[in-house]
């Protein structure tokens, strides 16, 4: 059978993981201390918006602490926040199989090359969560939002594909990871609006004027991939040009249909909110970041989603502070971009 190790065994690590495990796949999760006393005393249940729920009782879940239990795995999946991307790839390159796959389960869109320059002997595939997962009391990993997981196209991967169909973490096959993952960047930079918001995410999104905020950076940010003649995927239920529209548009239409379109349920949060919460450092680099490093390459400016990272680089350095929608829609948004 097919090991498979997840390094990072956070919220999407421990959903990922422990959904897998159900479905009778050999899945060994790494983490920290404090995962580990969680499952050891309850076990996992995994849930969803829809539904869903499996229980993995506490004896049957193989959990490490150390990195030497990439050792045994076929198939590495890295949910590592990209702030740690560096360690992990040092921990994958002493301990894992040099013939192992390892797919990249993170935010951003650099994680994948800067691993494959760091672990030339493995092969390293991209990889994409698309949905939301909240890690609450009594061992459960609660996904809040739709999706499914979407990675480069291996055959390794497959029987991860045969046994996880049909599940909360069904694992999609593509050959075009590269604009999938700019597809889902898109929808990511709600990541920081949320954490800067301090709510759950229904609550925030039914707010149209962070929703605004919102549309202008997804809209800068798709000028910026015409400009590096990027076309990105479909990843929601709208195509990516129709987003700062729908997105934008009077609360009647967007609560009604797009929270149900988005499958968004009270529980879900952004781990952005997460990070502010737990005091680590933001992946702000690999969000909004990723948008104003590529209009920078390009000579051009992204004004909204710079003030974004302003404002989240600002959390990072202690000033903890959160944002009514109108107030963070005129601090971000110029007299040019009021009216998105």
């Amino acid at each position: 059978m097919t090991r498979i190790a997840i390094h990072g065994a956070g919220s999407i690590g421990c959903f990922v993981g422990g959904v897998w495990a159900a479905a009778g796949l050999d899945v060994t999760l790494v983490g920290r201390d404090y995962v580990q006393e969680t499952i050891s005393k309850h076990g996992m249940t995994l849930t969803d918006y829809d539904g869903f729920s499996a229980q993995v009782p506490a004896g049957d879940v193989a959990f490490s602490t150390s990195p030497s239990a990439l050792a045994e795995a076929d198939i590495i999946g890295l949910a590592v926040k990209s702030t740690g991307t560096e360690r992990a790839a040092e921990e994958i390159k002493a301990h894992a199989n040099p013939g192992a796959v390892v797919v990249s389960l993170q935010n951003g869109i650099s994680n994948v090359e800067k691993l494959r320059s760091l672990l030339p002997e493995q092969t390293v595939l991209a990889g994409m969560v698309p949905f939301n997962v909240v890690a609450m009391e009594g061992g459960r990993w609660h996904k809040g939002t739709l999706g499914v997981l979407m990675a480069d196209r291996h055959s390794a991967l497959q029987p991860i594909v045969d046994a996880a169909s049909g599940g909360p973490a069904t694992l999609e096959l593509r050959d075009d990871m590269l604009s999938v993952a700019w597809g889902k960047l898109l929808l990511n930079l709600n990541n920081a609006i949320n954490a800067l918001a301090g709510i759950p995410l229904y609550d925030e999104l039914s707010d149209r004027n962070y929703r605004r905020v919102l549309a202008a950076c997804i809209k800068e940010g798709l000028t910026v991939l015409e400009a590096a003649d990027i076309e990105p995927a479909k990843v929601s239920a709208f195509p990516p040009k129709w987003l700062p529209a729908f997105v934008g548009s009077p609360n009647f239409l967007f609560n009604t249909i797009g929270l149900k379109l988005q499958k968004v349920d009270r529980h879900a949060r952004s781990s952005m909110a997460d990070d502010f919460d737990m005091g680590r450092k933001s992946e702000i680099d690999y969000l909004n970041g990723e948008v104003v490093a590529l209009a920078k390459k390009l000579g051009i400016e992204a004004p909204v989603n710079q003030a974004i990272v302003d404002l989240v680089k600002q959390v990072d350095a202690g000033e903890k502070k959160t944002w009514s929608g109108e107030a963070l829609r005129a601090k971000t948004l110029t007299t040019k971009t009021k009216g998105a």
